[in-house]
């Protein structure tokens, strides 16, 4: 018996696409740090110019709203 694929994603197949992508750009990023010897981007000269950290930090905010938009307050 196969299954097919739900043409109508639920709710929890949507939340994972974030995540998915949110460790995506974790792993990218922490790859840089390995190869830049560094344990955070803090000390990296590139910090405020970083395409690879500003992706990194879109996808976390994308994952906190699932994609709904709206800003955050801190």
């Amino acid at each position: 018996m196969h299954s097919t694929p739900n043409p109508n994603p639920t709710e929890e197949s949507i939340l994972d696409v974030w995540q998915i992508a949110l460790e995506q750009q974790k792993s990218k990023l922490q790859a840089c740090q390995e190869t830049s010897h560094l344990s955070s981007c803090m000390p990296c000269p590139q910090l405020l110019t970083c395409d690879l950290r500003d992706s990194y930090i879109k996808a976390v905010y994308e994952s906190m709203s699932k994609g709904e938009g709206g800003g955050f307050e801190f």
